[in-house]
This record gives structure tokens, C-alpha cells and sequence, in this order.
């Protein structure tokens, strides 16, 4: 009781320590599935999850194969409920977004789908945190055919969950004793995660401060 009280969602370790390979499925499901999953550390997950395949740190034991499979599977159906969430509610969903974040979220999704097309836009949400959970139901409110979303939302899920899982697992091997500074490790992940996002908004500030001609 005093262990599950004392979980922090936001940690990766906490996650898998708690629940092991099913964390890792349960977790990607809802980040890219369920609204309320916005706040999960989906990509720090991932690459915590590889480096402790390599290393076994403490009394983490996790076979990649499984993790690879576990994450593959909670990105995958995870990404195509939130596109069938946003088929039924249509543009109502962005109505019921009660969360600040989760509505500026939507509103980033659909500029990618203008800026870049619905291929590209869909590869790329998968690496921009907030962004990879709201783009999917976006996609359906936005009738993208069910058809292009499901094979570039399986394209980009698995580039994102089998590369991030597989660069820590390198990490893991490669480098003696990096499960000393998993923490460190893991911050300086959750940064790279979010240069994309930075990216973008310092590109979208740029655009609106440049003069129309």
C-alpha cells in the first residue's frame, strides 16, 4: 500500500519498477490514446526501458524483446483508439478539452496537418510530447482516411518506440557503468524529447513576428 501511494506517474523507474513490461503497454496506450495520458513520460519510458534490458539495474529484469513488443503494441492501438475517439466526437472534441495544454496541443496538430500533409504530419507527432496524444483523435475529427492514418501512425509508432528502446538498450551495452547515472541519463533524455516541441514553437514565433508582405 505505502509502495503504490508512493508511485510517481511521472518517473519512468517508478513506472517500471511498479509494473514492469505491462507499464510499458499500458502506459503508451494511454498516452496516445486517451486524453488523460498527455502527461506521461512516454519517451523517457522507452529508452529507460532499453538501457535497463542491457544493464538489469537493481531488480529490474526486462527482456527486450517483450519491451519492444509491449511498446509497439500500446503505440499502436493506443494511436488508432484516439483516431476512432476523434472520428465519433468530431469537433467537439476540442470543446471538451477542459486542459489549457491539452487545447493548445490540438491546436499545434492541426497546423501540422496544414503545414506538412497528413503523412508527415502523423510520423512526426510521435516525437513531440503532448502533440503525439492529441494528433490522433485530431486525424479522425479531421477525416483523415482511415486508411493513410493507420499505416503512417504504424510507420511513425514503430520508428519511434523500436529507436528510442533500442538507443538505450545501445547505451546500456556499450557504455560500462551508465546504470550509475540512470537519473541523469534520463533528465537529459526527457530534454532531447522535448527540442522538437522548442523547435517548432520558436519557428511558429518567427513566422507570426515576420512581416506580411
Amino acid at each position: 500500500m505505502t509502495t503504490a501511494l508512493a508511485l510517481n506517474p511521472l518517473s519512468a523507474t517508478d513506472l517500471l519498477s511498479s509494473f514492469g513490461t505491462i507499464g510499458i503497454l499500458v502506459v503508451l496506450f494511454a498516452e496516445t490514446g486517451l486524453l488523460i495520458g498527455f502527461f506521461l513520460p512516454g519517451d523517457s519510458l522507452l529508452f529507460t526501458a532499453g538501457l535497463l534490458c542491457a544493464t538489469g539495474a537493481g531488480s529490474l529484469h526486462l527482456s527486450l524483446p517483450w519491451v519492444l513488443l509491449a511498446a509497439a503494441a500500446g503505440a499502436l492501438i493506443g494511436a488508432q483508439v484516439g483516431f476512432v475517439i476523434g472520428r465519433r466526437a468530431g469537433r467537439a472534441l476540442e470543446d471538451r478539452a477542459g486542459r489549457p495544454k491539452i487545447a493548445a496541443g490540438m491546436r499545434r496538430a492541426e497546423e501540422l496537418f496544414t503545414r506538412y500533409g497528413p503523412a508527415k504530419a502523423i510520423v512526426l507527432a510521435r516525437f513531440i510530447p503532448v502533440v503525439r496524444t492529441v494528433l490522433n483523435p485530431v486525424a479522425g475529427a479531421l477525416h483523415t482516411p482511415t486508411r493513410t492514418f493507420t499505416l503512417w501512425q504504424v510507420a511513425g509508432g514503430l520508428l519511434w518506440t523500436v529507436g528510442l528502446v533500442l538507443a538505450g538498450y545501445a547505451l546500456g551495452a556499450f557504455v560500462p557503468g551508465v546504470d550509475q547515472y540512470l537519473l541523469p541519463v534520463i533528465a537529459l533524455v526527457v530534454v532531447v524529447s522535448l527540442v522538437p516541441l522548442g523547435l517548432e514553437l520558436l519557428r511558429e514565433r518567427r513566422r507570426r513576428t515576420e512581416p506580411t508582405p
